[in-house]
C-alpha cells in the first residue's frame, strides 16, 4: 500500500489518569488556564475516584493500537503508529519527539473526536502546533469521519443489536458530549451549527439504519459556570420527560464517543441506567465502535485516501447521509475560540464565512 508522503501514523486522544494520584494532575491539565480551584476538580475527580481513579481511555487506545497494527501487518501498510494524548502520559510532545529523533519526517494523525467544535477538533490542532515548536516534524490531520461508513456502521450494528429483543415502542436515544451553544455555533465556521449538524445526521443514518420506530439526540457531560448555556437536553431530563410522554422501554446509543470513556460509563453506565432505574424505564446501552474491525480499517482507509490526496490522485473518498465529506483543511475562521488566538496544524487559508462551499 502506498501511503507516500506520509511516514508514520499518530494516534491522537485526549489522555486519562492511570492510578488515583494522577487524577486531579490529569484534571489540572484539562482546566489549565480557567481559574478553576482545586477543591473543585478533586469533587469532579470523584467520577474517577469510583472506578479506581483510573480512566478507562488509555486501556482503551492501547486496545485500538495493537488492532491498527494487526490490520495495517495483514493490509500491506508498512509503516509504524506512534500514540500521543493531550492531556496525559503519552504526551503529543513526547511523541513528536520520539518520531523526530526515530527519523520519521511527516505523519498523518488520526484523532479520537469524529466531530467538528472547537474541544473536539481545533484545540488539538491547537496542541499538535504546539507539540512540534522546534521539531523537525511535519504533522497532518486525517478528515472528520462522522459521516464514514467505518463509523456509522459500528453503531448501526451495535443498536440493531440492542434493538434486536427490545419490545415494541422502545425509543433510542443518541447521546453525546454537550458543549456550550456558542462554541456549537462556531463549529464549521461562524453560525453553521456543524456539531449538532453533524450528530443530527448520524443519528438519522444509525436510526434508519437499525430500523428504530423513534429516536432523538440528548447530551450528556454538562459542566462550567450555570450561567453559560450549553446544549440540552441533559439525558437524564431526557429520560424522564420520555417516561411522562409513555415511553416504557429506551436504548441509549453514545455517537458522540469512540469508545467506553468516562462519560460513557459514568454519565450512562451509572448515572443515566440509575435514573432509568428509578423511574422504572427499561434501559439498554448500544456498544461504541471501540476497536470494531470496520472502524479499525476506516484508519487505514483515510490515512491512504489522505495519502493519494498529497499525491495529486483521484481516489474515492465515502460519506454517508445528506452532509458531504469533511476537509482535509479546516478553513481560517472553523471552529474558532473568542480566547484562543493559538496557531493550528492543518488549516486552510480561506474562511468558511466566505465560502459556502466547504463542507462541514
Amino acid at each position: 500500500m502506498d501511503v507516500r508522503p506520509f511516514d508514520a501514523l499518530l494516534l491522537v486522544s485526549f489522555g486519562g489518569p492511570e492510578k488515583p494520584d494522577d487524577v486531579v494532575p490529569f484534571l489540572e491539565n484539562v482546566t489549565a488556564g480557567r481559574g478553576i480551584p482545586r477543591e473543585r476538580l478533586v469533587e469532579v475527580g470523584e467520577h474517577y475516584f469510583q472506578f479506581g481513579g483510573r480512566s478507562p481511555i488509555n486501556d482503551l487506545n492501547r486496545e485500538l493500537l495493537a488492532a491498527l497494527r494487526s490490520d495495517f501487518a495483514a493490509n500491506g501498510v508498512d509503516l509504524p503508529i506512534y500514540w500521543g494524548n493531550r492531556n496525559w502520559d503519552p504526551y503529543l510532545r513526547d511523541a513528536a519527539q520520539q518520531m523526530a529523533a526515530d527519523g520519521v519526517q511527516r505523519a498523518a494523525c488520526f484523532v479520537t473526536s469524529a466531530y467538528s467544535s472547537y474541544s473536539g477538533c481545533r484545540q488539538y490542532r491547537e496542541d499538535l502546533f504546539d507539540a512540534t515548536t522546534g521539531v523537525e516534524i511535519g504533522l497532518s490531520r486525517l478528515r472528520h469521519y462522522f459521516n464514514h461508513p467505518g463509523f456509522v456502521g459500528p453503531f448501526t450494528e451495535a443498536t440493531r443489536d440492542a434493538l434486536a429483543d427490545a419490545p415494541a415502542g422502545t425509543h433510542v436515544v443518541f447521546v453525546t458530549h454537550s458543549i456550550p451553544t456558542s462554541m456549537n455555533e462556531a463549529s464549521g465556521g461562524p453560525g453553521r451549527q456543524a456539531y449538532v449538524r453533524q450528530h443530527e445526521s448520524v443519528a438519522a443514518l444509525v436510526a434508519e439504519g437499525a430500523g428504530a420506530e423513534a429516536f432523538s439526540l440528548a447530551y450528556c457531560s454538562r459542566s462550567g459556570s450555570p450561567r453559560i448555556p450549553w446544549l440540552e437536553p441533559d439525558v437524564n431530563d431526557h429520560l424522564t420527560a420520555l417516561k411522562e410522554s409513555g415511553v416504557e422501554s429506551v436504548v441509549v446509543v453514545p455517537i458522540g464517543f469512540v469508545s467506553d470513556h468516562m462519560e460513557v460509563i459514568y454519565d450512562l453506565d451509572t448515572e443515566a441506567s440509575q435514573t432509568a432505574e428509578e423511574l422504572g424505564l427499561r434501559f439498554v446501552r448500544a456498544a461504541t465502535p471501540g476497536a470494531h474491525p470496520d472502524f479499525v480499517a476506516m484508519v487505514r482507509e483515510l490515512l491512504l485516501e489522505r495519502a493519494a490526496v498529497e499525491r495529486g490522485e483521484d481516489v474515492d473518498r465515502p460519506a454517508l447521509g445528506e452532509l458531504p465529506r469533511s476537509h482535509d483543511l479546516c478553513p481560517t475562521d472553523c471552529c474558532l475560540n473568542p480566547r484562543s488566538t493559538l496557531p493550528t496544524v492543518g488549516s486552510a487559508t480561506t474562511p468558511a464565512s466566505v465560502s459556502s462551499s466547504i463542507p462541514l
